[in-house]
């Protein structure tokens, strides 16, 4: 019995019994998987998989047993791996991380450029997706962490670590009659316009339709997507008031957006990074935790991940302290 062998087996259950999209998945051959079941199989004196003709038909109440047991001892080769590459201080290796496209566009491209700063050799994916798909990501095995933003409980799947909070912001035309106002926005008024938003809006259980709900109110969405520069644009062709996360909002849109405080209106949301359970922590991840949110510590995180420890994070800073951080530290270099 060989890992190679655990593996493919696992690949094959993962892929719905699908050998040729099994062999994709892991790089190998149809025939080299099938070979590799056949031996495996034999020594075990019992099938894994029915057959239905060609095709595997279903996974055995045996093969059950076999299949929880090999997806242990992978796990632990990995750890052993990812352990051994710690203590070699190895810098290179793959990350693959799923995010948000506000997430990927403004939070991320300066502590990745720091992160491959001390990691030259470090290859960084990024699959920016919408809400709904991150986390399924992250279950499936596609991806080795997520960051994902709620309103509320943390995210489950995977050991959840607040990195920052933030607030939304609604933004206008210059001219719009909101920004001229001059008084806090209500949620009435903000019930008088079409709304340019986030895909996760149109879920009934958004906090924004929350928000509205318990005034009484419905909100009028004109228009939504995953990308908040996509959501500004809308919003200068005239199709409503847009609402987008503050770290979305740069200076240079003040050239052609008013930016309105509503942090009174809709309920403060947090950035979570979700990793496994139970693993040994590459470096490098840890290191960017520590880039985008610098209050984690590095030896407390470890220990939590490797399940020797009960998470205690501290609260996490808001994005607008983080920035005014950041400014201060350059500054002071600078000076």
């Amino acid at each position: 019995m060989t890992l190679t062998q655990l593996r493919y087996i696992v690949a094959i259950a993962d892929a719905g019994l699908n050998i040729t999209l099994a062999a994709d998945n892991v790089h190998a051959t149809q025939s080299g998987i099938s070979k590799q079941l056949k031996q495996l199989e034999g020594e075990l004196g019992f099938q894994v998989f029915t057959r239905r003709g060609k095709s595997l038909d279903a996974i055995t109440p045996a093969g059950s047993q076999v299949l929880e047991r090999a997806r242990s001892i992978l796990h632990e080769a990995r750890n052993i791996r990812a352990l051994a590459a710690n203590l070699r201080e190895e810098a290179h290796g793959e990350l693959s991380l799923a995010t948000t496209h506000t997430q990927a566009r403004f939070v991320l491209p300066e502590a990745i450029a720091k992160l491959k700063q001390q990691y030259p050799d470090l290859g960084v994916h990024i699959r920016p997706q919408g809400e709904g798909r991150i986390i399924g990501l992250f279950e499936s095995g596609e991806v080795d962490l997520v960051i994902v933003s709620t309103s509320g409980q943390a995210p489950e799947g995977g050991i959840a670590v607040p990195l920052f909070r933030w607030y939304r912001r609604a933004v206008v035309p210059s001219g719009h009659p909101l920004a001229k106002l001059g008084r806090p926005l209500r949620i009435q008024d903000l019930a008088e316009y079409p709304l340019v938003s986030y895909e996760s809006s149109l879920q009934p259980e958004s906090s924004l339709r929350r928000a509205f709900t318990a005034a009484n109110l419905s909100p009028r969405i004109a228009c939504t997507s995953a990308d908040a520069d996509l959501i500004k644009t809308y919003v200068l062709a005239g199709l409503g008031v847009g609402i987008l996360a503050e770290m979305a909002i740069s200076a240079a849109d003040a050239r052609e957006l008013v930016t309105l405080d509503i942090d009174d209106l809709l309920p403060v949301c947090t950035s979570w990074l979700v990793l496994r359970r139970d693993h040994v922590l590459r470096s490098y991840v840890a290191q960017l935790a520590r880039l985008v949110a610098p209050q984690i510590d590095e030896a407390e995180l470890r220990r939590v991940v490797a399940g020797h420890a009960e998470a205690n994070w501290p609260k996490a800073p808001l994005w607008g302290e983080l920035q005014q951080r950041s400014v201060r530290r350059a500054t002071t270099r600078a000076a």
